[in-house]
């Protein structure tokens, strides 16, 4: 016999159901929606190894030169310079221009500009990236290794100096999944403003230590890695920083703003691709990812509750509302500049503009178009320099820094 009945305002029909097999499909129905939920908290908060997401087909000697030919993919197919990373990170091509696109066989030939590390005639697979220097010597730079005491413990990082340095120092905070070497990309602009360049590590990114929980805390607990390079670069000279702060290292830079202890030493912030709003970002994740705006909730409810510990391996709740800069718009006081896509398909820029909008005193916003995410500096590097030394020059400008 069919059953009909009234449930939360909506009414259910179940068909030849009985109560208990109803009842059995309502608890999978949960149990699965539990299990979706708790595997996007956990993806989100657990470092993961890089993954080889670029099809190699075939290497083309073109002249002296080799082209490289690759999988049609959303990045593969953006004009820019770029990076390909094989043999396990060990080695990488850096390409350049689109030589030939063909999309009825998936496919884009592009040029070699460099090879660093290996053999890229005998790699099949690899992964992009922004990051087209690994070390600063491919800058033709001399970096000295030196160690950042972490509470964690020591951490690696690259001391670039400048010529002539300020007592300004530049620090690189890298995204999530990242390395240091993201943050190489600007260097050449710290130097040319007379900023030594810092570039660190931070927990769980691989290169430092572990925290003991070994998740990401989003920006809520690795703030703490920026302030004790904070404390580096002034010990060793330098009366005040810019945090330079990519994706993830956004919501660390913030946060470090907003909360270490030696704060008074941030001039600026340099932004690029930041997280703004962390629940913006899990929003959007989760419908990228085609999982049900409720499960996405849950799943951010998860990582935000002391119950959802058990779950995430999180060792504390993390606090998603604090670190909401649209609705604090008005508390952050460091001049920031951010350079964000409006096309970021990882990092929405809705919340930069609007943080923008809300508190135009501190926040400017440069947005870029097609770069994707943190990539703005690679579609068009001459923009993203440019805009950078002319916004920080003036705030440079009391030690005394030439001016064009």
């Amino acid at each position: 016999m069919a059953t009909t009945v009234r449930q939360s305002g909506h009414w259910v029909k179940w068909g030849m159901l009985g109560a208990g097999a109803a009842g059995a499909a309502a608890v999978s129905v949960v149990t699965a929606t539990s299990a979706l939920a708790a595997y996007f908290a956990r993806r989100v908060v657990t470092p993961e190894k890089t993954r080889e997401d670029v099809s190699i087909l075939a290497v083309i000697p073109h002249g002296p030169e080799l082209q490289v030919v690759l999988a049609a993919t959303p990045d593969t197919t953006v004009d820019g310079t770029y990076a390909i990373y094989f043999d396990g990170g060990r080695a990488h091509a850096v390409v350049g221009r689109i030589v030939s696109y063909v999309p009825r066989e998936g496919s884009v030939t592009r040029e070699v500009l460099d090879v660093v590390g290996g053999d890229l005639r005998t790699a099949t697979r690899g992964w992009w990236s922004g990051s087209i220097h690994a070390h600063p010597r491919e800058l033709g730079l001399d970096g000295e290794d030196v160690t950042i005491e972490l509470p964690d413990g020591p951490a690696p990082a690259w001391l670039v100096r400048a010529p002539n340095a300020l007592p300004t120092w530049a620090i690189m905070v890298h995204g999530r999944g990242a390395t240091r070497s993201e943050g190489l990309r600007a260097v050449p602009a710290a130097h040319r403003l007379g900023m030594n360049a810092l570039l660190i590590s931070y927990r769980n990114d691989g290169e430092a230590p572990y925290a003991a929980d070994r998740r990401y805390g989003l920006g809520l607990t690795e703030w703490r890695d920026a302030e004790a390079a904070i404390d580096y670069a002034v010990s060793h000279g330098a009366k005040d920083v810019v945090l330079f702060g990519y994706s993830m290292g956004g919501a660390i830079s913030l946060q470090a703003a907003d909360l270490a202890r030696n704060r008074r030493h941030v001039l600026a912030m340099v932004l690029d691709g930041p997280v703004i709003d962390w629940v913006n970002v899990l929003a959007h994740q989760a419908q990228l990812n085609r999982i049900p705006d409720y499960v996405g909730r849950y799943g951010q409810l998860m990582l935000s509750h002391p119950l959802g510990r058990r779950i995430t391996g999180l060792a504390a709740p993390v606090d998603l509302k604090s670190m909401d800069w649209v609705s604090r718009a008005v508390e952050l006081r460091t001049p920031t500049l951010v350079l964000h896509s409006i096309d970021d398909d990882f990092v929405p820029y809705e919340p930069t503009a609007e943080l923008a909008r809300r508190n135009p005193e501190m926040v400017t916003f440069e947005p870029f178009s097609k770069a994707r995410h943190t990539k703005e500096w690679n579609i068009d590097s001459e923009r993203w320099e440019g805009a950078v030394e002319t916004w920080l020059r003036p705030r440079l400008g009391r030690y005394g820094l030439p001016r064009d």
